[in-house]
């Protein structure tokens, strides 16, 4: 579904991106981690579409960016870190926005943005206006407007932060969902018990360049010894000298108490 290639993005003198390869497949849930600047959002908004690379090449559903922008961006829901909304419009009339720029009939429009308010618990909400929604009801409606047109990919850069535990499940089951109906989940967040529990792969990102790829236990058995997490992985890769001795003792101390 994605296929990047020597991928790079440079400002000036700065490499935000250092060519990288990756290999996303339809029907996975693909988590893309990764310290404060590392590199995560830029290649997230070159996936989109959003920036224009400084090398390389990026394919959607075997279409290059590049050639087709248009055509690339149609397969793509995209939710970025800070969505924005037009507050003064009806839950209903942000989804026949959205609509509209995807090219989609009205009576689409209607019949969609319905079964996905409802689904999402914005079903009496449709008619009111996006400025009274709470945090987690717009984090619900812009994942609505995401899977509008029905895309193949939904690229999403951090969307648990502000959700309830309620949202949190609901947004969790709708990757798994997705994946399990031959979509593909390619996912960014800081939340690594996240990224353990849906995912089906994930890359570590670090300075701009791929630090690691795999599944989660492939990634525990090549990184950990004595057992551990995500979590461990990533700071075994990413963390300071302080924080591998911290994961040192936590792995001993386990190790005892196991005896």
């Amino acid at each position: 579904m994605i296929r990047i290639q020597g991928l790079a993005k440079r400002y000036g003198r700065f490499d935000a991106v250092r060519e990288i390869d990756l290999h996303v497949r339809k029907g996975e849930v693909f988590g893309f981690l990764g310290p404060n600047g590392a590199g995560k959002t830029t290649t997230i908004k070159m996936v989109a579409g959003l920036l224009k690379p400084s090398a390389g090449t990026v394919h959607i559903d075997g279409i290059d960016t590049a050639v087709d922008p248009v055509g690339a961006k149609r397969r793509i829901g995209y939710i970025p870190d800070h969505p924005y909304l037009y507050e003064r419009l009806t839950g209903e009339e942000f989804l026949a926005f959205v609509g509209g720029i995807f090219g989609m009939q009205d009576d689409d429009v209607a019949s969609r943005s319905a079964e996905l308010l409802r689904f999402f618990g914005l079903g009496h909400f449709g008619g009111e206006l996006v400025e009274g929604y709470s945090h987690g009801m717009k984090q619900r409606l812009t994942l609505a407007a995401a899977l509008l047109h029905r895309p193949p990919l939904l690229v999403v850069d951090e969307p648990m932060v502000g959700l309830d535990p309620a949202g949190a499940k609901l947004i969790k089951g709708v990757f798994r969902r997705m994946a399990e109906a031959g979509q593909t989940v390619f996912l960014s967040t800081h939340t690594l018990e996240v990224a353990e529990a849906i995912c089906d792969r994930v890359a570590i990102i670090n300075e701009g360049r791929i630090a690691t790829l795999g599944t989660v236990d492939e990634l525990k058995a090549l990184h950990l010894t004595g057992g551990g997490n995500l979590e461990d992985v990533f700071l075994e890769l990413i963390g300071s000298p302080e924080d591998r001795e911290i994961i040192q003792v936590l792995r001993e101390d386990r190790v005892q108490g196991n005896r």
